[in-house]
């Protein structure tokens, strides 16, 4: 039961336990610090134009490089269907 819930996916993915903690738990608080502006630029558009959009392209690009073909593949958002017509 301890290996199914806390220990088989970070070794799935190459982590130790604290190690996929750490990677999680960065990738949350960057989320949440990108939630944040986006909220603020709702409130006030001048503010954070692209600090939501930015963070959301670093994620995801940073996600990307950490699988293993990732080398083999270009990111998506570099392909034209990915790209963004307005930025929040």
């Amino acid at each position: 039961m301890i290996d199914r819930l806390f220990l088989r996916h970070p070794r799935s993915v190459g982590e130790t336990y604290a190690q996929h903690a750490g990677v999680a738990f960065g990738f949350g608080a960057r989320m949440i610090v990108g939630g944040v502006a986006a909220m603020v630029h709702g409130v006030v558009p001048v503010l954070c134009t692209r600090t939501a959009s930015n963070t959301v392209k670093a994620l995801y690009g940073r996600m990307k490089s950490r699988q293993p073909n990732f080398a083999e593949q270009p990111p998506a958002f570099t392909e034209p269907k990915w790209q963004l017509e307005y930025e929040i």
